[in-house]
């Protein structure tokens, strides 16, 4: 029995033909700046970024109150994936048009959960309380249906054996499919240039992150394997580990960087696809052990009792992956500008 994890999938449906239109731009991003309150950062939205390993894509940009004033400080960086349910506002297409509102109704009123992350507010609220230091986000916009998953799930490790007696009867990738080297390709070696280039960033691996749940935590942690000299740190939320039987897991035994440069997150809770997640984290747990890192020190597992995989789930313990990753003692004082 195939397991489609498609929480976001009705909602990406609606707005695959627009986002097909995006597509077909340009190859040079184009920055639309949309200010909702000044003091609580300015979002940089492009509609369709280029890239020649990847589909073009929107991403969005925000940039914490003070950036404009505070000219000699430089900012941390985390990159986001499902970008468009990141941050509730003007540019993401599910605020576009009458059924997607109605469909946030929806889902608040039979599931009690909407849609976006609001990592925005709930950055503003932490840096205001000195919890965690000023920090850039850019938020990827994901593909619709197959392709996003395509994307995310992990590549080195799935090879055709594994694809024929686990992957392709558990879901609907399939290994020809799979294009998590090309899009991290795409995130580090374009994307991350460009803002580092257009922004005020701490470029350094201390200072740069990835977050994602799902999907977006099973691309996450590849990323800290691929990358461990890009990357310092990741938050995996409810990490979809099924897809590949051990595969995966099993492959990071051999491929995960030793304790002493990151700082790694994981979580899940309970409930719906969570419940299901208790294993594939046990052995990506043993791991980090193995490898010498230190619970609660560089590395933090936790287990929510009672929360689902739902973006407002997510939302309730954003903090804490956030607090862990950018707290005031974990990143370095700003760098001055060169």
């Amino acid at each position: 029995m195939k397991v489609v994890n498609n929480f976001y999938l009705t909602p990406i449906r609606f707005y695959v033909f627009s986002l097909s239109m995006i597509f077909m731009g340009g190859c040079s991003p184009k920055e639309t700046i949309l200010v909702d309150n000044k003091q609580d950062g300015i979002f940089h939205h492009i509609e369709s970024f280029g890239s020649e390993f990847v589909e073009n894509r929107p991403v969005d940009i925000w940039l914490p109150g003070g950036y404009e004033k505070n000219t000699e400080q430089r900012y941390s960086v985390m990159y986001l994936h499902d970008g468009q349910f990141m941050f509730d506002n003007a540019a993401s297409p599910m605020n576009r048009g009458i059924f997607m509102k109605l469909y946030a109704i929806y889902l608040k009123l039979r599931y009690g959960t909407g849609l976006f992350w609001d990592v925005d507010k709930i950055a503003s609220q932490l840096i205001k309380a000195e919890k965690i230091d000023p920090v850039i986000f850019v938020s990827v916009w994901n593909l619709a249906g197959t392709r996003r998953r395509a994307e995310y799930m992990p590549q080195k490790m799935i090879t055709e054996q594994i694809a024929t007696e686990f992957l392709h009867k558990e879901s609907d990738i399939r290994i020809q499919e799979i294009t998590s080297d090309k899009y991290l390709s795409f995130l580090v070696k374009e994307l991350k240039p460009y803002v580092d280039k257009n922004y005020r960033t701490k470029s350094d691996q201390k200072n740069t992150f990835i977050m994602g749940s799902s999907m977006g935590g099973m691309i996450s942690a590849y990323a800290i394997s691929e990358y461990p000299k890009i990357f310092g740190g990741a938050a995996c939320l409810s990490t979809h580990w099924n897809l590949g039987g051990d595969a995966v897991t099993t492959w990071y035994e051999d491929h995960w960087p030793s304790a002493g440069e990151h700082l790694l997150y994981f979580d899940r809770g309970t409930e719906s696809y969570d419940a299901n997640y208790g294993h594939g984290q046990a052995l990506m747990d043993s791991i980090m052990e193995k490898k010498g890192f230190t619970r609660d020190l560089d590395w933090k597992s936790l287990i929510f009792q009672g929360e689902s995989h739902t973006p407002t789930a997510w939302k309730g313990r954003l903090h804490i992956p956030l607090e862990f990753l950018l707290g005031v003692k974990k990143t370095n004082l700003p760098s001055p500008i060169k």
